[in-house]
């Protein structure tokens, strides 16, 4: 099965978060399909906190894709902040 998650990357302390498509066999950090977009939690002044690529989302949505908990939030806030 495919799910949308997140990928955790950056330094210690500094969390930077890829959201992907992935085998949900795979591990966290693993090998995945797709890049979707990125969350960055502690982004600070003009910096971007979060972008998702609503195309792809819908894209994977469409062929069977389950969101993971944070990421269906980050998405329905992403919306939000859009409208």
């Amino acid at each position: 099965m495919v799910v949308i998650r997140l990928a955790r990357s950056g330094s210690k302390k500094r969390p930077f978060y890829n959201i992907v498509a992935a085998d949900s066999r795979n591990r966290r950090d693993g090998r995945f399909i797709e890049r979707i977009g990125y969350y960055n939690p502690v982004a600070s002044g003009n910096a971007t906190g979060l972008v998702v690529n609503a195309e792809r989302l819908a894209h994977w949505q469409g062929t069977g894709a389950q969101l993971s908990e944070t990421v269906a939030r980050l998405v329905k806030q992403a919306a939000k902040a859009a409208a």
